[in-house]
């Protein structure tokens, strides 16, 4: 599935029209025709249906979604909330069609009369604005959004919620709050930008015939689904051994930080890696032994509980590398972090700490022959680049692209949509995982899971984008089975994978 911007849905419908050949009348037709099915199991046959209508094809679209209902007995009213002349083109010829077919349309320009019909209606369809809105709205529509959201109806958007912009880094005044939104062909970046998805509520996307060459453009971005981890994922070889599955290493802990560490080795072994050592202070190590006795020990050089850098590591033994975790951040022990970055002849995973400790000798990453994948979460992604939380997460996809090419690593940028971005920029989005993630120790555990994942027989983003699919998958499950999103914790996450792992086996 492609994530697309305006201008990009825009060109898929140009190469539609002008090289496929499809008028533009049909694919308002299919879009109506489509959204109004998947509708359909949301309504009542009693449903009193408020569709309001503006300029541009999403207002077309309203006008063949209410023929279509209207032709299957459902009660509709139809509200036109531009003057009639800014209804044209596409749009007008169905909105005749509407009108041909019996239907009625009550125009209100000045949204004077918006209350009156949202107080009878139990539904409002929202085909109002499309993929091109940006910044502020003019009066009325900022009100007529206001009273929508008020009122107590169920609210289905067409496309995109009216007034969200469909592109990261774009201000806007307000939007329809939907409870579902029906997008066309493809999801727009809105739709996975922490301040803007929640507008959507739930919602699915929804084909209209556009040809499979008008997406031969489109390809930097996609979600990552449980289809393709089917599609993906090493199946486990009868005849295998503990090195088929890959020799890592994780380095990291401290004395007052030995869970982080702990949990990182316990998921990377609960998620198929075949040997897991641990670099870490001498002292922690029974702690860790308690909840992973199957992992092996390396005692590493420390001063007050925390490594230092005078350890020498045989790094050409190891399928993969994780360091940072609980590592502490004192000068000493950066030092043995960016030494791991020059000589690891591996992939090396870089997470919490180990970010802290590059963040001001990000060059080095362009001088390493294998794959670097960096972990960070906005917090940390804003000390690497010096860009301000609130923008990273207002438009993550260009900072991740630009980070990724830049440095050329592979980077996951954390959060309730994590992007995976490789040194060419092509982005993959993760849809599963939950609120109940939002705890200490989730990223430990993620890298565990990281870590194996990297040391079996996949391609590198596969596995980065499959390791990221599991780790939400297995918080999923866990709160419809037995946990809620309070008291789900990392260590929980982790006895969930045999869940994910079952499924996928």
């Amino acid at each position: 599935m492609h994530i697309v911007t305006a201008n990009e849905m825009y060109e898929m419908d140009r190469v539609a029209m002008e090289k496929g050949g499809i008028d533009g009348r049909i694919l308002m037709e299919n879009a109506g025709r489509s959204i109004t099915e998947s509708m359909i199991p949301l309504l009542a046959k009693n449903s009193r249906i408020l569709i309001l209508v503006g300029a541009g094809n999403n207002g077309g679209d309203g006008f063949v979604i209410g023929r279509t209902l209207c032709n299957q007995r459902f009660h509709v009213t139809v509200l036109q909330l531009v003057p009639d002349e800014k209804i044209r083109g596409d749009a007008a010829y169905h909105k005749q069609l509407y009108i041909n077919f019996g239907g009625k349309v009550h125009v209100d320009d000045q949204g004077k009369e918006i209350a009156a019909f949202l107080k009878e209606a139990t539904v409002v369809i929202d085909a109002i604005f499309g993929i091109g809105i940006k910044g502020k709205l003019r009066p009325p529509f900022h009100q007529i959004i206001e009273a929508v959201n008020q009122s107590n109806t169920v609210k289905l958007s067409v496309d995109i919620p009216s007034g969200i912009p469909a592109d990261e880094g774009v201000s806007f005044d307000t939007g329809v709050w939907a409870d579902y939104t029906f997008v066309i062909e493809a999801p727009k970046m809105s739709a996975f930008l922490q301040h803007t998805a929640k507008y959507y509520g739930k919602w699915e996307v929804v084909k209209i015939g556009l040809p499979l060459a008008s997406f031969d453009q489109v390809t930097a971005r996609k979600v990552w689904t449980e289809e393709q981890v089917h599609f993906t994922l090493p199946k486990r070889d009868d005849y295998s051994h503990k090195g088929t599955h890959g020799k890592g290493l994780i380095v990291g802990g401290s004395r007052e930080m030995p869970g982080s560490i702990a949990m990182t080795a316990l998921s990377s072994l609960r998620s198929g890696a075949g040997l897991v050592s641990v670099g870490t202070v001498n002292e922690v190590i029974p702690s860790i032994v308690s909840h992973c006795a199957e992992a092996t020990f390396i005692p590493l050089d420390s001063e007050k509980g925390v490594i230092t850098g005078s350890q020498c590591l045989d790094y050409s033994v190891y399928n993969a590398i994780a360091i940072g975790m609980g590592m502490g951040r004192s000068e000493d022990t950066a030092e043995l972090t960016r030494q791991l970055i020059k000589e690891a002849n591996c992939p090396v995973i870089v997470d919490a700490d180990g970010l802290y400790h590059i963040s001001d000798d990000l060059e080095l990453l362009k001088q390493r022959e294998f794959p670097s994948i960096l972990t960070p979460h906005p917090g940390e992604m804003s000390r690497l680049t010096g860009i301000p939380v609130k923008e990273i997460i207002s438009k993550p996809f260009r900072i991740a692209e630009e980070f990724s090419k830049t440095y050329q690593v592979h980077l996951i940028l954390k959060g309730p949509f994590t992007i995976v971005t490789d040194p060419k920029g092509k982005q993959w989005v993760n849809t599963s995982g939950n609120a109940g993630l939002a705890k200490g120790g989730s990223g430990d555990v993620l890298s565990g899971i990281l870590l194996s994942m990297v040391m079996q027989p996949q391609l590198l983003v596969e596995a980065l984008a499959n390791g990221c699919y599991i780790h939400g998958k297995a918080a999923d499950n866990l709160i419809v089975n037995k946990h809620s999103k309070q008291d789900l914790l990392a260590t929980d996450v982790i006895q969930g994978l045999a869940s994910v792992f079952r499924t996928f086996s």
